[in-house]
């Protein structure tokens, strides 16, 4: 009888897939764990950051051998004000994820190696290599689907080592203190060490298309108005996050293939709001790796489809908020939007983050007069508006 190649096997290796992986080789030290990735690397280039209090202490357990920079607090710089919390904040990179699994004893990981194909207990290669397990699951990143109506937030970094201290103690989460277009833009930055930064320039915009050479040029602008001087660029990062405006939860999952258990933004699995996906990829592995039973490709779509159901209903209200920032703001005015946000309680603030917002939460966040026409918000509130504008466009 054929033997499987692995127990499990993970196609994609982004940091969901790794996070999972990690998760269930700690759970079951036994299992044969196989991660298949197309490109040189696992996890790509990529910084992953959250705040402390996103995850609880069980669930901070998982990710703090990779932390590789955490800071006690963090701030916002918006026209109208500033302000500094004492909220945590931490950073995993690409290469602390990546060193950390090949560490793991029964992970190995299958690089350059493209997927053609995801079944339900195999893996098709480009190269016309077919790998087997019971268990498939499948993390290949974002796809675009019908279901899913979008806003993005996209963004270019630049990790800077500079010729003297930059005096930064703590991330700067959002500078919208900066000039404004294409939609709501912020800078965002994170002090590594005293001459060494990650400057992100942010967009959340209405299009995913990213110039990257007038963006680098901006990010270099900002880094001379804070009378930084760069020695070099240690490197560059690009990225673009879904901001989810609509969510059709049953056709998103009758579109899904029968048979394969996506996971993190292949399965819509993240925050809609920010489109990070490090705490809810930390909350699914937890789950899995709890599973009871045999770990089948099947056993773990139902787990993922259940949890992601519930994790739709508890969105809605952030998609309504999405849809008040991206169809009722005006682009250049969507910074007044946040600007009211973070005058909230800090307690609220991190709720928001940790998708734990209570109804006196909410209630709180609807209170007051909105930064926003009135009329073009009332025609936010139903979620169907978005999808009727995209079908009869």
């Amino acid at each position: 009888m054929h033997s499987p190649d692995a127990d499990i096997i993970f196609a994609g290796g982004g940091l969901a897939s790794c996070l999972t992986a990690l998760r269930i080789a700690e759970a079951f030290p036994d299992k044969s764990i196989l991660i298949v990735e197309a490109g040189d690397k696992l996890c790509g280039n990529h910084t992953w950051s959250f705040h402390l209090t996103d995850l609880n202490a069980d669930e901070l357990k998982l990710v703090e051998p990779m932390i590789a920079y955490h800071w006690p607090g963090q701030q916002v710089i918006f026209p109208d004000f500033n302000r500094k919390l004492s909220t945590g904040y931490a950073s995993l990179t690409s290469e602390s994820v990546r060193s950390h699994v090949k560490r793991t004893k029964n992970i190995t990981s299958k690089e350059k190696s493209a997927i053609s194909e995801v079944c339900e207990a195999s893996v098709a290669l480009e190269d016309g290599q077919v790998i087997e397990a019971p268990c498939i699951i499948d993390g290949r990143g974002f796809r675009p689907d019908e279901a899913l109506i979008l806003g993005f937030q996209k963004f270019i970094g630049l990790e800077l080592e500079l010729r003297e201290p930059h005096g930064e103690a703590v991330p700067t989460i959002m500078d919208a203190s900066v000039e404004q277009f294409d939609g709501y833009r912020f800078v965002y930055t994170l002090p590594f060490d005293e001459q060494t930064v990650l400057i992100e320039d942010t967009r959340y915009s209405d299009h995913s298309s990213l110039d990257e050479k007038s963006i680098v040029a901006d990010i270099k602008d900002y880094a001379r108005s804070k009378g930084w001087k760069i020695k070099k660029v240690v490197r560059q990062e690009n990225g673009v996050l879904p901001i989810t405006l609509g969510h059709d939860f049953e056709r998103f999952w009758r579109n899904r293939p029968a048979g394969i258990a996506p996971i993190g933004l292949r399965a819509a699995l993240f925050h809609p709001t920010t489109g990070y996906s490090l705490p809810n990829s930390v909350k699914l592995a937890d789950k899995i790796a709890a599973m009871q039973g045999t770990m089948t490709t099947g056993a773990v779509r139902d787990l993922v489809e259940a949890h992601a159901r519930q994790l739709s209903r508890r969105q809605s209200f952030y998609r309504f908020l999405n849809r008040m920032l991206f169809k009722a703001a005006e682009p250049g005015l969507r910074w007044k939007v946040l600007s009211r946000f973070y005058k909230l309680s800090q307690g609220l603030i991190e709720r928001f983050y940790s998708e734990n917002l209570t109804f006196a939460d909410r209630s709180r966040i609807l209170i007051g007069k909105p930064p926003v026409p009135v009329s073009a918000a009332i025609n936010c509130i139903s979620e169907k508006s978005v999808f009727q504008k995209t079908e009869l466009a």
